[in-house]
Formats: C-alpha cells, sequence, structure tokens
C-alpha cells in the first residue's frame, strides 16, 4: 500500500509543473499589455517608467528569464504581487480560500446525499414514475448552466418569494464573526453566536444547492447504474431468499458494493468545484477564489491568475490522489496496479 502510495505522490510534481507551465505561457502569449491595470495611461508613453515597471513586477527579459524567475521565486513560497490587490498573491488566496472551501464542502454534502439517494431510488423503482422523475431532475441539474439556474432561483426564492437571503455571505449590516477558520459558519458557533451561524446557513443553501446540483446528476447515474448492477447479484437474491428486509437488501447489501464507482465521480467533483464555481461566486458576491480569479482575468493579474491556476491544479491533484487511495483501501486488488 505504501509503494502505491508513493507513486501516485511522485506523480504529482511534474504534473504541477507542466499546469504552471502552460499556464505562464498562455498568460505571457496574450496579446494584451498587462501595465495598463498598474500604470497611470499618460504614464505608459513614457518608456523610463514602463522600464522601471517591468522590472519592478517581473515583467523584463524573455519569457524564458520571466519563467525561471517565477519558478525560482514559487519554490520559495512566493507567488507574486497582485497587480490589482497591491499584496501578495499567497495571502490573497489564503484570506478568500476558506470562503470557497465552505461554499464547496457545502455542494458536495448536497451532491453526494442528493445523487445517492436519487440513484439508489431510481435503482429499486426502476422505470417508475419516481425514476423519472428523479433522472428528469439531475438532468436538468447537469445541463442548465449554472450561472443561468443561480440567477433564476435567485429572482424566484429571494427576490419574489423571500424564501432565502439575496447575495453576500452574510446580511449587509451585519459584521463578520472573529476569524478563527475563515468559515462563518463555524467561527460563530465558535464564537457562541448561534443566530449568526444560522444567518451565515441561509446565505449558503442557494449558492450550495447550485453547485452541488449540478454534480447530482453525475453521481445519481452512476449510482443507478450500479445498483442496477448490483441488484441482479446472486448473492442479492440469496439475501432476499433468507428473509432479509428489502432495507437492509438495499442498503446494507447493494448500496455498499455499489458505491465504489461513485468514488471516483465524487472525488473529481471536489476538485471541479473548487476550481469550476467562478460564475456561482461572482453571481452570489461569495468572495473567494472564484471573484477573485474573475478580477484578476479582467485586470490581467499576472500573478493572482497564476495563483488560482496553481490552487486548483493542487486541488485536481490532490483528489485524485485521495480517490485512488480510497480506491485501494476499497479494492485489495488495484493496489498491484
Amino acid at each position: 500500500m505504501l509503494k502505491y502510495i508513493t507513486r501516485r505522490v511522485l506523480v504529482i510534481p511534474p504534473l504541477l509543473l507542466g499546469v504552471v507551465t502552460a499556464t505562464f505561457l498562455i498568460t505571457r502569449l496574450i496579446p494584451a499589455n498587462p501595465l495598463a491595470t498598474v500604470l497611470n495611461p499618460r504614464s505608459l508613453g513614457d518608456k523610463e517608467v514602463v522600464a522601471a515597471a517591468m522590472e519592478h513586477w517581473g515583467l523584463n527579459g524573455t519569457i524564458i528569464q520571466q519563467f525561471g524567475r517565477y519558478i525560482a521565486n514559487l519554490l520559495h513560497g512566493d507567488m507574486g504581487t497582485s497587480f490589482v490587490t497591491k499584496g501578495p498573491v499567497s495571502s490573497d488566496i489564503a484570506l478568500r480560500l476558506p470562503f470557497t472551501l465552505e461554499l464547496v464542502f457545502a455542494s458536495i454534502i448536497i451532491a453526494v446525499i442528493g445523487g445517492i439517494g436519487i440513484g439508489v431510488l431510481a435503482a429499486v423503482r426502476q422505470n417508475k414514475f419516481t425514476d423519472t422523475l428523479g433522472r428528469l431532475f439531475t438532468l436538468v441539474g447537469s445541463s442548465t448552466p449554472q450561472y443561468w439556474s443561480g440567477l433564476v432561483l435567485l429572482l424566484i426564492l429571494s427576490t419574489r418569494l423571500h424564501l432565502l437571503p439575496g447575495p453576500g455571505q452574510l446580511y449587509p449590516q451585519v459584521y463578520a464573526p472573529p476569524r478563527y477558520t475563515g468559515f462563518y459558519v463555524i467561527d460563530a458557533l465558535i464564537a457562541g453566536n448561534w443566530q449568526l451561524s444560522w444567518q451565515a446557513i441561509e446565505h449558503l443553501i442557494l449558492p450550495a444547492f447550485i453547485l452541488g446540483w449540478g454534480v447530482m446528476g453525475s453521481i445519481a447515474r452512476i449510482v443507478r447504474a450500479s445498483m442496477l448492477d448490483v441488484l441482479s447479484q446472486d448473492f442479492v437474491r440469496t439475501a432476499r431468499a433468507k428473509g432479509a428486509r428489502e432495507t437492509s437488501v438495499v442498503l446494507r447489501h447493494a448500496l455498499r458494493n455499489a458505491l465504489l464507482p461513485a468514488l471516483t465521480i465524487i472525488g473529481f467533483s471536489v476538485a471541479y468545484l473548487l476550481s469550476g464555481d467562478v460564475l456561482v461566486e461572482d453571481i452570489f458576491q461569495w468572495g473567494g477564489i472564484g471573484s477573485y480569479a474573475v478580477t484578476a482575468a479582467e485586470s490581467l493579474d499576472y500573478p493572482a491568475i497564476m495563483g488560482v491556476v496553481i490552487v486548483g491544479g493542487i486541488a485536481f491533484l490532490v483528489a485524485s490522489l485521495l480517490t485512488d487511495i480510497g480506491y485501494a483501501f476499497a479494492d485489495p486488488q488495484i493496489r498491484v496496479a
């Protein structure tokens, strides 16, 4: 098992280097001037000012020289300085990452519970109304663009029906709780403010559902297909023949064996949500990595763009590693692969 994990870990650095290299080259080859963000328009015509700014922001020299400096700084934990915030990118990301993680964890909980529940019901009630309704619900969530469903549900549930609060993590007139973990729900509980924690949960429900709804369909389809395959196996028929209750047959015998293929979807969904919630965060003014990425892209903030890509790449690779380890624990035959 240790050798299996070691092989998977050794693959991460070269893959991450490839992601960083590709992103660096793309940002540098864009036909646009990033100095327009950091310099006064009148200063762009002054060659001395431009030269000094390029040297200060590490934009002088060839692309290879710039890349070498960036990698050297990155190895020392320096992601550069943001053109927009004028602060270290690592500090900007550290401040915003907990907001995104809180949203991602809530959305993956919704996706897993909803996806497994719908998949099991659809398999048990195959080709019946429950099966059709469940597949239709997940199909709409998977195929509808998140920015569209987010705006529509925000309009209906918040603006028209007033069932859920609008954008933001808290109400405008409310102060944020003391920062312990960066998760407003947990920080408010630690501070003993139950009302504030509930307000944070209320603001979390809608964006988390929008994100989770998009992933729920993939989980439900995998679970349904696996359940249908497992329910036709001999050991399930044997359990029924012995008089086991249907609930026990479905949950203890069938579902346990059907969840293995869903591990891959669940593992990669975490990485996808962490790096793919840009539009949802922007719509709901969440203030996490997603909104930071939008601002960086609009401003050609090279260091910030690189920082976001590195975080997303690490998330994807770590999720892949944990998924492989989970598979290895669930199926020992994979360890020798």
